[in-house]
């Protein structure tokens, strides 16, 4: 009787690593698909929109950019590769913020919080700060330029939502709203106002509002931050003769003290009239040939109606009402109060600066000088949003998780 013949060692060990490798792979594929199974909805809506709104701001800010990049630089993609590290930048830091405990930010927001507020005061009091358009809210270090008052955004929403989830209770009384919320929130606020951006002023006042509402605060509670903040905010306008140019020209009147701010609300106007309801096409834009100043930041909605007409600039208020609609679904998912409070003032900011970005340009108010969130360039308002972003992505998980514990619990007890 004859044995089997031999197989060689060193073939055995291939077919071995062979299978070990397919194996590997097929391990990997499946903790992946548990991994994107176990997310809920809303998880993935919100993530999707947001991906969506990245991209074609990237491509519009390429469109509108490359003419005053090219005169700049001499490279018609510079700030569109400016624009695209910051979202590389931003990218992972939204995913890697949005499987951060709860617990981090508990521990950690008092020290952000500071962190922000150290750097604004960098801005106003020594030579690293920067003065654009009469504002004087950029910090300057090298060849890096960033904007201390988005990182406030993004800390005193975190800082709302822990502060007022801790003291629920006891809202009801205007004693314990006023004593963490103004002295804190109230002077985080006022480091901006003293650089002279009303737009972020009323932006961040806003969505201090808005966390407020939803946190259940009275409504003359309410009233009264109104019209405090309304009050601040006719003194802040009056103190400027630019931004009392901005009012005029909004109203039909001109501008002497800045002639500039006429001419932008013009060819605004020109720019979103030429474009008709299907645009002249992507790339071809008139007015971003040195007509429409800030044709890539505080004005792209201008170039997004000429590139690609009325469609293009529906899809992109759809496009915010949509990320308010699943903002609503994980606020109303969510039995946390930190995590309602947080991602209502984050939708708040966003979709907030978002109508005041287009109202601007619409001129239905004077121009404020605030970016179209996710879509405009501008690197840290990149940052900051997704960040954000990814903040309440991690409520979106957290509440999915909490949901199906819930129902094993139940299904358990139903079992015994």
């Amino acid at each position: 009787m004859t044995s089997p013949p031999r197989v060689p060692t060193r073939i055995r060990a291939e077919e071995t690593e062979s299978r070990a490798g397919r194996l590997g792979a097929l391990t990997t594929r499946i903790q992946l698909g548990r991994a994107m199974t176990s997310e809920s909805a809303n998880y993935f809506l919100l993530l999707g929109i947001t991906l969506f709104m990245v991209v074609f701001g990237l491509v519009m800010v390429l469109s509108s950019s490359a003419v005053e990049s090219h005169n700049d630089s001499n490279n018609f993609f510079a700030r569109f590769w400016s624009q695209g590290a910051y979202a590389l930048v931003g990218l992972p830091l939204m995913f890697v913020v949005s499987r951060l405990p709860r617990a981090f930010w508990r521990r950690s927001i008092w020290f952000f919080l500071a962190a922000a507020c150290f750097l604004q005061v960098l801005v106003l009091l020594t030579p690293l700060g920067m003065e654009i358009g009469g504002n004087r809210n950029w910090l300057k270090i090298g060849s890096l330029t960033v904007q201390p008052s988005e990182a406030i955004k993004l800390a005193l929403v975190v800082w709302l939502g822990i502060v007022l989830a801790r003291k629920r209770e006891v809202l009801g009384q205007w004693k314990h709203v006023a004593i963490p919320v103004v002295p804190v929130a109230g002077g985080a606020i006022a480091l901006v106002t003293l650089g002279g951006d009303l737009g972020t002023t009323m932006i961040m006042a806003g969505l201090v509002l808005g966390g407020l509402f939803f946190a259940g605060v009275r409504i003359r509670y309410l009233f009264t931050g109104v019209v405090a903040v309304g009050v601040v905010a006719f003194f802040v306008a009056i103190s400027s003769a630019s931004r009392l140019g901005r009012i005029a020209a909004a109203f039909g009147g001109t501008s002497a003290a800045n002639p500039d701010v006429d001419w932008q609300i013009n060819n605004g106007f020109y720019a979103l009239a030429s474009g008709g309801v299907f645009g002249v096409g992507l790339g071809n834009s008139h007015s971003k040939w040195s007509w429409l100043p800030a044709a890539d930041t505080d004005f792209i909605f201008a170039i997004i109606g000429e590139e690609l007409g009325l469609i293009g600039a529906v899809v992109v208020l759809l496009l915010f009402v949509m990320l308010a609609i699943v903002f609503l679904r994980i606020i109303h998912s969510s039995t946390d109060p930190f995590a309602r409070v947080t991602t209502a003032a984050i939708m708040v900011w966003l979709i907030g600066q978002a109508f005041v970005n287009i109202a601007v340009v619409l001129g239905v108010i004077p121009v404020l000088g605030v970016p179209l969130p996710l879509i405009s360039a501008g690197g840290t308002a990149m940052i900051s949003s997704m960040t954000a972003i990814g903040i309440v992505l991690s409520f979106a998980r957290q509440s999915h998780r909490d949901s199906l514990a819930a129902q094993r619990r139940d299904a358990e007890d139903l079992r015994a």
